[in-house]
């Protein structure tokens, strides 16, 4: 049987989602997990990579499960009680027949959270960027603006070792809001490169706080990767907010 599962997680202690020989990420606790339910090695895929110290609060994975087992809220309490705290499987059902995490995700949500303050309150440390000083807010939006749309985002990629087919990429909807001295950015598209949002953050951050302007982020997008910027936000400030698919 097919399992979808929805994952949560504080990524503040693990070396990312891909297993590594460190047997320290989030696809190796989730594997080791099932290991000790089942006995037998099951693989788990997730719907994509994120990176040491980045956050998800409905990241998507599937693995292949004896089928007559556990339901799927069984499964979903027996991997929780099988997991670190700071991993949570939020939803556990049976996939439809064919169902892949990676490959039928039809686009991503992700959101940015930056603390503007003069001081990072201690329940946000590791979960936003500290930034004290001032940010123009109608900069961070025509910045946005400039993003929206259909693009080659090679410039805002970083290099993975092996380069994607196409880096032409469509965002939907970049949405700021502020809530007291957090700041979150909103980033909705078909799909994202490598470091993407972290290096579109930077590239807007820059730009508001007046060390660039905004010919910075077109000059960038026109150049089509001839050019590319290496302002990238840290880790701690992402999540993996929900990922998308059609009919399935």
């Amino acid at each position: 049987m097919r399992l979808k599962l929805t994952i949560a997680y504080n990524g503040s202690r693990f070396r990312g989602w891909q297993s590594q020989a460190t047997r320290d990420t989030i696809q190796d606790y989730l594997e080791a997990a099932f290991a000790e339910i089942t006995r037998t090695k099951i693989g788990v895929q997730g719907s994509g990579r994120t990176d040491a110290g980045v956050h998800a609060l409905g990241q998507v994975a599937h693995a292949d499960v004896p089928a007559g087992k556990l339901s799927g809220p069984a499964w979903q309490s027996a991997l929780n009680a099988c997991l670190p705290k700071e991993i949570r499987i939020l939803r556990a059902t049976r996939a439809q027949p064919g169902f892949h995490a990676r490959f039928d995700a039809s686009g991503k949500t992700y959101i940015y959270r930056i603390c503007n303050a003069s001081f990072l309150h201690p329940m946000e440390l590791g979960r936003a960027w500290h930034l004290p000083g001032p940010l123009d807010a109608s900069i961070l939006a025509a910045g946005a603006a400039l993003l929206t749309g259909t693009h080659d985002f090679a410039g805002f990629a970083a290099n993975r070792g092996h380069p994607p087919a196409s880096t032409v990429r469509t965002l939907h909807r970049i949405a700021l809001a502020r809530k007291g001295a957090i700041l979150t950015l909103r980033f909705e598209g078909d799909g994202f490169l490598y470091k993407m949002v972290r290096l579109l953050t930077g590239a807007l951050v820059r730009c508001a706080q007046g060390r660039a302007d905004l010919s910075f982020i077109s000059g960038l997008l026109s150049a089509k990767g001839a050019r590319k910027t290496s302002f990238s936000a840290p880790a701690e400030g992402l999540y993996l907010v929900r990922v998308h698919y059609e009919g399935k």
